[in-house]
Parts: C-alpha cells; sequence; structure tokens
C-alpha cells in the first residue's frame, strides 16, 4: 500500500499453520522512519507467549519493544512463568544487558509484558543494529521452541481462557497501540482503522464480543467513552520491574 504522501510505502505480511493462528508483520519506510510491527498469534488451543517485535527508527532515534507478550499474568501466576519463562530469563538478562531499559513505562501496559522484554531506546549504531537483529533471531527462535514443543489443550474450560486472554490482550493494542496516530497520518483514519482492526489486531471479532471498557472500567470516562490516557493508575516504572532471576520487585501492582 502507498501511503496518501505518495512516497511512503506499507508492506503487509500475513500467514497461518497448525499451530499459528496468524503470523502477520507490517512494514512502513520513507527517507525520514522506518517501522516494523510483527507478530505471533497461537491458537486458542495452545496457552504459549505471543511473540511481539516493534521497531520504530529515526535518523536520530531508535524506540524498541521486543518479548515473548505472556497470554497469563506472569506475576501471580507462577505456574505460567514457570512453565514458558524459567528456562528463558538467561537469554533475556543477556540482552537486558546490551539493551538498557528505555524509560518509564506504564502499570497497564506493563501487565502485557514478560520478564524478558527488551524495551529500549538507542541513538543509530551500526553495533546496536546487529545486536538486535541477533536478539530478534534468538527471540523468535525460542518462541518457534515453544509452540513446537506445546500440546494441544482439550479442556474446553482452558481453551475458553486462553481465547479470552488473547481477545483481552488484542482489544488493549487495538485501543491503545501508540503506532495509530502514524497510520491515520500516513493513511487516513478509515484505513487506519481497517488496518489496525482486520489485519494488525485480527481476530477481535472472532475471539470474543467484549469490548474495551468491559476488560478495562477504569478507563471509563463520565460519558460513557474510553479515557484517551495511556495510563488512570499513573504509576510508571523507570527502571527494569524484575531482578536477575525474573522475579518481579516492582511493588503491588494490579495485573
Amino acid at each position: 500500500m502507498t501511503a496518501m504522501d505518495g512516497t511512503t510505502e506499507l508492506q503487509m505480511l500475513s500467514f497461518q499453520a497448525p499451530k499459528m493462528r496468524l503470523l502477520r508483520s507490517l512494514s512502513i519506510e520513507n527517507e525520514a522512519i522506518q517501522i516494523l510491527d510483527f507478530a505471533v498469534f497461537s491458537r486458542p488451543e495452545f496457552d504459549v507467549p505471543i511473540f511481539c517485535a516493534n521497531f520504530f527508527t529515526t535518523a536520530t532515534m531508535n524506540i524498541i519493544v521486543l518479548d515473548l507478550n505472556p497470554l497469563h499474568n506472569v506475576i501471580d501466576q507462577r505456574n505460567y512463568k514457570e512453565k514458558y519463562f524459567k528456562r528463558l530469563i538467561p537469554l533475556g538478562l543477556r540482552y537486558s544487558e546490551l539493551f538498557p531499559w528505555g524509560g518509564k513505562l506504564t502499570s497497564e501496559s506493563l501487565k502485557f509484558f514478560s520478564p524478558i522484554v527488551i524495551w529500549t531506546k538507542f541513538p543509530p549504531s551500526q553495533d546496536r543494529y546487529e545486536c538486535l537483529y541477533s536478539a530478534f533471531k534468538e527471540y523468535y527462535k525460542a518462541w518457534l521452541e515453544l509452540i513446537a514443543q506445546a500440546p494441544e489443550e482439550i479442556d474446553a474450560s482452558y481453551i475458553k481462557c486462553n481465547r479470552e486472554a488473547q481477545h483481552k490482550y488484542l482489544t488493549w493494542r487495538a485501543e491503545k497501540d501508540p503506532g495509530h496516530g502514524i497510520l491515520k497520518r500516513l493513511i487516513g483514519e478509515r484505513h487506519a482503522q481497517d488496518l489496525v482492526r482486520n489485519f494488525l489486531f485480527n481476530g477481535l471479532d472472532e475471539l470474543g464480543s467484549k469490548g474495551f471498557l468491559d476488560y478495562f472500567p477504569e478507563y471509563r470516562c463520565e460519558d460513557g467513552s474510553v479515557n484517551d490516557k495511556r495510563s488512570i493508575l499513573g504509576k510508571s516504572f523507570e527502571n527494569r520491574p524484575w531482578d536477575a532471576r525474573g522475579e518481579f520487585i516492582g511493588g503491588d501492582i494490579k495485573i
């Protein structure tokens, strides 16, 4: 797709496989910016994390998120954290030393990240780019190993739980993802909304019927609309809120 400016290119790719509900990639490039939004969602019969890579690059700054977003709460549900992240902690620790924490992250956003998340900012650097590409490959390989080994759930109640967890994630991202403004400027509001709902966060209409305020009632304004603020609690984390063992050290937050 070519943007309204006639020069910016948006390239989209999607793929499905027996265990993958959706792999999708969006890349945007012009003289000023380069963006990659890459994610892989499993089918609800599997509770593996969501592979997530969001890279935003300008001439002066790179803003990076790379993670295996947990499908279920890794702070309260220790069994889930042990199941998928215990053996990945050394991988996350190695790259957290190469890519320092990127600054304030709201407590609302934190609920969708894992102890191995790479959230960082850095100026242009070929060495950093090479390290980031290595991290991308290692994290994606780790995800592929998890999905390859994951047994298919047959209990309907667990499948329902996985489906709702993925729908909640999609609902949050579709409403609060910071990239929406860029898409609206590039392709207009109607096309941007279609791209967000039917491509980037495909599954909103298929996996569940709840709306944003059903999952996140604290964002309801007096007139019934959704509050535009990124954070309602007003708490953010300027430093990595997990220690070297992957234990949460951010205090008491509701997730």
